[in-house]
C-alpha cells in the first residue's frame, strides 16, 4: 500500500470542481462534492481515456467522459450507463488540517 498523496488545499478545490492527481502511474480525478471529496482512477473503463476530460456534474454527482458518453458515480465508481459496465476504482480520501489527500490504496 502506498503512503498518502497530497493532492491541494481544501481552499483550492472549490465545491463542483475537480483536480488530477497521480500515485506513481495512477492518475486520480479529485471532485469535492459540496464538500464531501471522492477520488476515482481518472480512466474510463469502456476505453482508455481520461475521465477528467469530461463534465462532472455536481449534482448527480457523477462524470460523463467526453469520448463516448459513458457516466460514472464519482461516489462509489460505479458505471452508470453504457457503453461502460464495470466500474472504475475508487480511492480514499481524507482531509487533515485543510488538505486534501488520497492514495492508490490497491
Amino acid at each position: 500500500m502506498s503512503d498518502w498523496i497530497r493532492v491541494c488545499t481544501t481552499a483550492e478545490l472549490l465545491p463542483g470542481e475537480s483536480t488530477v492527481a497521480w500515485d506513481g502511474d495512477t492518475p486520480i480525478l479529485v471532485v469535492n462534492l459540496d464538500g464531501d471529496f471522492h477520488a476515482v482512477e481518472d480512466q474510463c473503463t469502456h476505453e482508455d481515456y481520461e475521465l477528467s476530460a469530461g463534465a462532472v456534474d455536481p449534482q448527480a454527482g457523477t462524470v460523463e467522459c467526453v469520448l463516448h458518453g459513458a457516466k460514472f458515480d464519482l461516489r462509489d465508481g460505479r458505471a452508470l450507463c453504457a457503453p461502460a459496465y464495470e466500474p472504475v476504482a475508487k480511492f480514499p480520501v481524507k482531509v487533515e488540517d485543510g488538505v486534501v489527500w488520497t492514495r492508490d490504496d490497491r
